[in-house]
């Protein structure tokens, strides 16, 4: 199995709709998301122990799982999204959503700020813990027998059928609006993190990090990033390494195929959030044409990288992140130290001097789980 590719599309012309582009040039959710009770930028954490282990200059990790105390970095772009849908519409509704776990929750808790209904759909292998979280958001949840592709069409029909609004993380043809806000809202993470970098880079127009590791399911999130650095730095901007289960690589056969496809092979995944079909329209542009390296990581990969943040090397602060959040550093790990990266790693530049920078975008979500992996100490 391929598990890392450099990506040959680097640098063609962007191609996005109008709509699209309008869309996350224009926004601010930052402005928005201040408004919220008990916002407050997440915290950048500094991990010089694990760096010098690693050989890196420096590594920082963006920790999501303080965010609006839902563990995960989701409600800044489902907030967004209903903000903007119920300022253009206003009114009361039903939101609905297909979700893996972060997503759905993340919409009811957003539905609830605005005194809106929600109705969410979760894939059959989704975990009751997921499954009572979101419901204790008091969204109505609907378990689906079926995959993430299986769950999003089911939750479209429904939404057609009943008249609810569908709030989707991901796009396809005809449905590209509600999902832009979805990715404009992440934007807000990446403004926290230049605020917060501002003062190591010496006033330079230059972006802090050499290279960024991001997380992909559907890719919204991903897209975001990625067009947020490229906006602010153009060719300036760090590299980007889009990392996947290996169990569930949409975005890496999508590039292999040349279009927007389904995953090579769909399997069970400990990175729930991450277990997901064809990438969304709206990102995959800005993913084949901006990211620098696609690779894939095993559970093993994922459960190495909870344990090694959770037992921190040095005097590194703890931190607490779950599977998919923990997929970042998953691969960065991966990639320093298999053989089959070291072409990857010089066609990346990277050496000792590099500044990297993860996101942890989910926390201990499913506890039970967590405890599971890391109770089996550093080593295991």
């Amino acid at each position: 199995m391929i598990e890392f590719v450099i990506n040959p599309h680097r640098d063609n012309p962007l191609q996005l709709s109008r709509e699209i582009t309008d869309t996350l040039k224009d926004s601010n959710p930052v402005s928005y998301h201040k408004t919220i009770s008990g916002y407050k930028p997440t915290p950048l954490i500094s991990l010089p122990g694990m760096a010098s282990r690693l050989n890196l200059s420096s590594l920082h990790v963006k920790d999501e799982s303080e965010r609006f105390g839902l563990n995960a970095f989701k409600a800044l772009g489902a907030s967004y999204a209903v903000y903007r849908y119920l300022h253009e519409n206003p009114g009361e509704y039903v939101f609905c959503a297909a979700t893996d776990g972060n997503h759905g929750r993340a919409l009811a808790w957003s539905c609830r700020q605005f005194g809106q209904l929600a109705r969410i759909f979760v894939p059959g292998y989704t975990t009751s813990r997921r499954i009572k979280s979101i419901k204790k958001e008091g969204a109505v949840v609907y378990k689906i027998d079926g995959g993430y592709d299986t769950t999003v069409d089911f939750a479209k029909n429904e939404s057609i059928k009943n008249g609810w609004v569908l709030l989707q993380d991901t796009s396809w043809e005809n449905y590209c609006r509600i999902p832009s806000w979805v990715v404009a809202g992440y934007q807000t993470l990446c403004s926290e993190i230049e605020e917060q970098v501002s003062f190591l880079s010496d006033g330079q127009q230059l972006p802090y990090y050499d290279i960024v590791f991001l997380q992909c399911g559907v890719g919204s999130w991903a897209s975001s990033v990625i067009w947020y650095y490229m906006n602010r730095y153009g060719d300036k901007s760090p590299k980007f390494v889009i990392v996947e289960p290996s169990g569930s690589n949409g975005a890496l056969s999508s590039l292999l195929n040349g279009t927007p496809t389904a995953p090579s092979r769909q399997s069970d995944t400990i990175m729930a959030g991450l277990n997901c079909g064809v990438p969304s329209l709206i990102s995959w542009p800005v993913l084949r044409n901006f990211a620098d390296c696609f690779m894939v990581i095993d559970d093993d990969d994922a459960r190495l990288a909870m344990r090694s943040l959770y037992y921190p090397a040095g005097n590194d602060p703890r931190v607490i992140s779950g599977e998919s959040g923990a997929a970042g550093m998953g691969g960065l790990m991966k990639l320093m130290r298999e053989s089959g990266g070291s072409v990857v790693k010089k066609k990346l530049g990277i050496d000792k001097g590099l500044k990297v920078l993860l996101i942890n975008t989910e926390g201990d979500t499913d506890r039970r789980s967590f405890r599971k992996i890391v109770k089996g100490g550093r080593n295991s």
